[in-house]
């Protein structure tokens, strides 16, 4: 079964292995497969679900709900996210304003069918709407009971310091920050990740497999796999791009004697490597078909030991990607409508 973390600087308890909806529901895989799955979730000892109201612009949160339905809710917990273009997309329909957070709390609970979520995430950073706004109207949320906590997703440590700042101010706990992390894409080590843990700040880290491409199936200098994520516009081929070079895909071949030497498989090493850090709560892990997650679950509890960990160094030298920059450039500077 999946091993439990506390969230931040709370008494709250997530597994550590989180299951996410970004790419599958109603998007890549169909209704029936997208239950099916998260029933196997379930069945793994997964209770935590992140998803977002932006994916498959709001169906993702109702196929969720579909799915979660006749749980113990007391039993779940249950993260999303407000910030991107939702709806038609008017003016109104995107960012960190009061009204934006407002109607976006109000349209996840309809569509979840909850009367709170565990976790409300901003999705981004606003630059356009003043902070002070933004933790106001999450503090106002707190207060009436529609979220139980309040996290982040790809601030900056200085974002996270200010927003630290603001809702002790209000009277609430900021208590997580959503980056992407994985053993290739290490940006939040050097900044994100010491602020975060001065100020009680857990990462649930997205991408741990770096959109698959530790699972080794992409092979240097040989075609990709019918039907996997690089071809699919609708399951983040975009994403995976930065990833598909040669010499990246020719370190990660390197890593499968390591896997093999510790009794682990492709995608169980990397969700591991992710939880080997202290201040990763949890990392996301999606899945198209259930029987993915009887593989990946096994992740959960496991030790790598120091040498394998400087041994997966050796053989990733080069193509990781450890500059702090990288947080920096993540959030918009202008919303999108």
């Amino acid at each position: 079964m999946v091993n439990y973390r506390y969230l931040g600087n709370s008494g709250f308890k997530v597994s550590e292995i989180t299951y996410g909806n970004w790419v599958t529901h109603a998007s890549q895989v169909e209704n029936d497969a997208a239950i099916a799955t998260v029933h196997a979730a379930l069945d793994a000892g997964i209770t935590t679900f992140d998803t977002a109201d932006t994916y498959a612009n709001t169906a993702a949160e109702e196929v969720l709900a579909e799915a979660l339905k006749g749980q113990r809710r007391e039993g779940l917990e249950i993260f999303t996210k407000v910030y991107f273009p939702i709806g038609p997309m008017g003016p109104n329909d995107h960012g960190l304003s009061r009204k934006h957070i407002l109607d976006g709390i109000h349209g996840s609970l309809r569509r979840l069918n909850l009367d709170y979520v565990d976790l409300y995430q901003a999705h981004r950073y606003d630059y356009e709407t003043p902070l002070e706004e933004t933790m106001q109207a999450f503090a106002d949320i707190v207060r009436q009971g529609k979220a139980l906590y309040i996290g982040v997703s790809e601030w900056t440590a200085e974002q996270l310091r200010e927003g630290h700042a603001l809702a002790r101010q209000l009277g609430f706990q900021l208590v997580s920050n959503q980056p992407q992390y994985s053993m290739l894409h290490r940006v939040i080590e050097g900044k994100v990740v010491p602020a975060s843990e001065e100020l009680g700040i857990s990462q649930i880290v997205w991408s741990p497999m770096a959109q698959g491409v530790l699972s080794g199936k992409y092979l240097p200098g040989q075609p990709v796999p019918e039907g996997s994520r690089a071809t699919d516009e609708k399951s983040g081929a975009t994403f995976i791009q930065r990833f598909m070079k040669d010499d990246v895909l020719t370190a990660v071949q390197r890593l499968k004697p390591l896997a093999e030497q510790a009794g682990l498989t492709m995608p169980q090493l990397a969700i591991a490597w992710v939880l080997q850090n202290p201040n990763v709560a949890a990392a996301l892990v999606g899945a198209s078909r259930p029987e993915q997650l009887a593989d990946t679950v096994k992740a959960s509890g496991v030790t790598l030991e120091p040498d394998l960990l400087a041994a997966i160094d050796d053989a990733l030298a080069g193509v990781v990607n450890d500059d702090p920059a990288g947080t920096y450039e993540v959030s918009p500077q202008t919303r999108l409508v």
